[in-house]
This record gives structure tokens, C-alpha cells and sequence, in this order.
């Protein structure tokens, strides 16, 4: 893009100026997973229950989940699969499990609770007000993309099942060796849409959003609060927002 379609947004109190794209975090930000994620988590922690005693309890506290709440910094709402899969086979292996074994219990356990969904987008919906917001970017010449600790199957099917193909131009999940908040995820979106990552601006509901910003040399994160995140988890990012009306193109 030319130096005449930079734009300026405003986040709240904060301006962003010079921005060509906008990434936004998924699960918690652009989608409504809260529900999803904690029935996922209590099924994957009774399932590797039913084969070790006693897992359940510390399991569910490893995953972030605490009553009925979810931890928007927990593993479970910013870990990778991967990485829920070797935090439950270390609890497993503490009761004198073989490493090996211990993880294929846990692969076993993970695979058999995704059975319980068909379809995660079914279960994941846009936050009211998220069309609205990605269609005023676009229309402002603004490139948008998602970057997400989910796998990439699932980002890509995230899109198709709600019909965000004509706003969403990079879609990214994470893979093995490569999630948040490494450096590289922002800079492989940024190859794509030919911008530099100065030229950024990433919209997330966690720690790892803002410090993907802070690493990669976005031009900020604007951390948001309408999923389950608070104030007080989100307090480095640039700017903290309620609502996605507060997000503003400035003429």
C-alpha cells in the first residue's frame, strides 16, 4: 500500500496511526469459545481420570479451570494442543507411568473428547458485532488477518463456517514448534500481505497476544475484555477495550 491508504484507528482513549493491517486472535476474541473450551477441558481431564485416580482435580487446575471459570492466560485458552497434550501426560507420568506410555494415554484421552464435538466452529460463534467491525476495517482498505493457537484446520474451518472469506485474507493457526507469541507467526502474515510488522496492529485476549506485538515490533496490541478476560490480565497491552464499537476508523 501507498502512504496515502495508511489509517488511523482509534482504540479507546488510544490512536494507532499509519496501521495497513489488523490481526486479530480467535478463540476469546473474535470467537465466543469459553463454553466450548471448558466442556472440552472437563472431558479431557474425566477421561485420563477413568484411567489414572486421582488426575482430574490437577489436571483441571493445569488447564486454567477453576470452578466454572476459565483462565483467559490459562494452558487451555492460549496453549497449543501439543502443548495440553504434554502437560497432561507429565501429570500422568508423576504416578510412575513410562513416558511413552504416558502420552499415548494422553493422545488416546484428547482424541476420544474431540468426539464429543462434530464441528468446533458450530461451537465457537462470533461475538456479536464482529462482521460489523471486520467489514468497517475492510471498507477503510485495512488487510485483516487471524492469528490463533488453534490448528490450522481449525482456523481455516473457523472462517468457512462463518463466511469470512472475503474479509480474512490471512488465516493462521499454530503447528509444532511454532505458536504464540513467536515472532514468526506475525512476520509469515506480514510476508503475505507485503507490509512490514510496524505497519500491524494485533487485537487479542491474552498475555501472548501482547507479547507477540511486543516481539515481533507491531505497532501495539489492543487487549479485549467482551470474552473472559479482565483489565487486570491485559494491563501491558497498549490499550483495553469493552466493546468492538470502540475500535474507530479516523478520517
Amino acid at each position: 500500500m501507498g502512504s496515502d491508504t495508511l489509517v488511523k484507528l482509534q482504540c479507546g482513549s488510544v490512536e494507532f496511526a499509519a496501521i495497513e493491517a489488523v490481526i486479530f486472535d480467535k478463540d476469546g476474541t473474535l470467537a465466543d469459545s469459553q463454553r466450548f473450551l471448558r466442556n472440552l477441558g472437563q472431558k479431557r481431564a474425566r477421561l485420563l481420570d477413568a484411567q489414572v485416580p486421582g488426575v482430574e482435580a490437577p489436571l483441571l487446575l493445569a488447564f486454567g479451570l477453576e470452578q466454572d471459570r476459565l483462565n483467559p492466560a490459562g494452558l487451555l485458552a492460549v496453549g497449543t494442543r501439543e502443548e495440553n497434550e504434554i502437560a497432561a501426560a507429565a501429570y500422568i507420568a508423576e504416578t510412575g507411568r513410562d513416558w511413552i506410555e504416558a502420552l499415548a494415554m494422553a493422545r488416546s484421552a484428547f482424541t476420544e473428547a474431540d468426539l464429543l464435538f462434530q464441528r468446533k466452529a458450530d461451537e465457537t460463534p462470533l461475538f456479536a458485532g464482529m462482521v460489523d467491525l471486520l467489514t468497517r476495517l475492510a471498507k477503510a482498505n485495512i488487510q485483516i488477518g487471524i492469528i490463533s493457537s488453534d490448528s490450522p484446520a481449525n482456523v481455516q474451518d473457523f472462517v468457512k463456517r462463518y463466511e469470512l472469506e472475503a474479509l480474512i485474507a490471512v488465516a493462521i493457526g499454530s503447528e509444532p514448534g511454532l505458536s504464540k507469541p513467536d515472532p514468526a507467526l506475525l512476520h509469515k502474515a506480514c510476508e503475505t500481505f507485503g507490509i512490514c510488522p510496524q505497519a500491524t496492529l494485533i487485537i487479542g485476549d491474552s498475555p501472548s497476544d501482547i507479547e507477540l506485538a511486543r516481539s515481533a515490533g507491531a505497532a501495539g496490541c489492543v487487549g479485549v475484555a467482551w470474552g473472559w478476560s479482565t483489565r487486570v490480565e491485559l494491563s501491558r497491552a497498549n490499550a483495553v477495550i469493552q466493546s468492538s464499537s470502540e475500535i474507530r476508523v479516523v478520517d
